[in-house]
C-alpha cells in the first residue's frame, strides 16, 4: 500500500509562532538576529518561503533536496521555496543573521526589477556563497538597518519603507550573484541552462504568452522536454512558474494602478474580463474586485 509522506512546512506563520521575538511585518517576513533561533527542524521540511541568511561565525550544516552543504562565517544561504531541508546542525559559537519571507512578499519585492533571475536561479542549484569581508559587513549593515525600521511599528509608512530598503539589499545582492554566476556559466548543467533561459523567456514575455509550447518552441526543444527539465531543476513545472509571473503582475496592477480590470485584461492579453477572473480566482482564491477591495 502506497503512502503519501506529509513533510513539515516552513513559512512565516509558523516562525512568528515558535520565535515570537522575532521581528516581523504581518505574516510576509520576520527577522531572526539570532540565527540559532531559526525554526528550522532536524526532520525534512519543504519551504514554503524564501530563507536568506549570512553566518558571521562558526560553522553549520544542513542538507537541501538532500544535498549536503556547509556554511561558515561570511557564507549567505539561500533557500527557494519547495525546496527541502533537513539534518540542519549548528557549532555551538554559531551566530548570524536571517529572513524569512513569503514567495509573494518576495514577489511583490521583485515586481519591475529588470532581470532578476540570477538570484532565484543561480541559488536553487548554489544555495551557498561567500562574501568578502566588506560585502560581509555592507550586507550586515543593511539588515541591521531594516530590523531597525521593522522594529519602529510607530512609522506610518513603515511596510513601504520595509519594502524599499529590501529592493535595495536584494538588488544589492543579485549583483554579486551575478558576478558568481559568470564564473560559474561554464559548469552550468544542460538542464539549469535551459531553466535559466525559459526563467528569463517568461519575464520578458509572459504579458503577452502563457503557452508551455510556446516557450518550447521558442528554445526549440519539445514541451515535454521543457517541462520535465523545468520540474528537475526548480521542482515546479512550466505553468507554475508563467502563472506566478502573471498572478504577481496582476497583483501589482490591482493594488497600484488605477486601471479598470477590463483594461489590466487588455494589457495582460486575457480574452475578456471575465476570463481573467476566473484565472485570477484560481490561482489567488478570490476575485480581482474583492482583491483590489482588500
Amino acid at each position: 500500500m502506497n503512502r503519501k509522506i506529509r513533510l513539515l512546512e516552513v513559512n512565516v506563520p509558523q516562525a512568528k509562532i515558535v520565535c515570537p521575538e522575532g521581528k516581523s511585518i504581518d505574516n510576509d517576513l520576520i527577522l531572526f538576529e539570532d540565527i540559532t533561533k531559526v525554526p528550522l527542524p532536524n526532520s525534512p521540511s519543504r519551504m514554503k518561503a524564501l530563507f536568506l541568511a549570512l553566518c558571521t561565525s562558526g560553522h553549520a550544516q544542513y542538507t537541501v533536496d538532500t544535498k549536503m552543504h556547509e556554511v561558515s562565517a561570511g557564507d549567505v544561504i539561500i533557500i527557494s521555496e519547495e525546496q527541502v531541508v533537513a539534518d540542519y546542525k549548528l557549532s555551538d559559537n554559531c551566530k548570524g543573521i536571517a529572513l524569512i519571507m513569503s514567495y509573494n512578499f518576495f514577489q511583490n519585492i521583485v515586481s519591475g526589477i529588470h532581470e532578476l533571475s540570477p538570484l532565484f536561479l543561480f541559488a536553487r542549484t548554489h544555495p551557498v556563497f561567500h562574501l568578502d569581508d566588506n560585502q560581509t559587513k555592507a550586507l550586515e549593515n543593511d539588515i541591521e538597518h531594516i530590523k531597525e525600521k521593522i522594529a519602529d511599528v510607530g512609522h506610518r509608512f513603515r511596510r513601504e519603507l520595509v519594502v524599499t530598503m529590501l529592493k535595495a539589499l536584494i538588488i544589492d545582492m543579485s549583483n554579486i550573484i551575478y558576478q558568481f554566476q559568470q564564473v560559474g556559466d561554464e559548469m552550468q548543467t544542460r538542464a539549469e541552462v535551459i531553466f535559466r533561459d525559459f526563467i528569463q523567456a517568461v519575464e520578458k514575455n509572459y504579458r503577452t504568452e502563457r503557452r508551455v509550447s510556446w516557450y518550447a518552441q521558442q528554445l526549440c526543444i519539445t514541451s515535454k522536454y521543457l517541462s520535465e527539465t523545468v520540474r528537475t531543476v526548480s521542482r515546479r513545472t512550466p505553468s507554475d512558474w508563467i502563472d506566478s509571473y502573471v498572478t504577481r503582475e496582476l497583483r501589482v496592477m490591482l493594488r497600484n494602478s488605477t486601471m479598470s480590470i477590463k483594461q489590466i485584461a487588455d494589457e495582460l492579453n486575457f480574452a475578456n474580463q471575465s476570463f481573467l477572473g476566473k484565472y485570477f480566482k484560481e490561482h489567488v482564491g478570490m476575485s480581482p474586485s474583492k482583491f483590489r477591495k482588500s
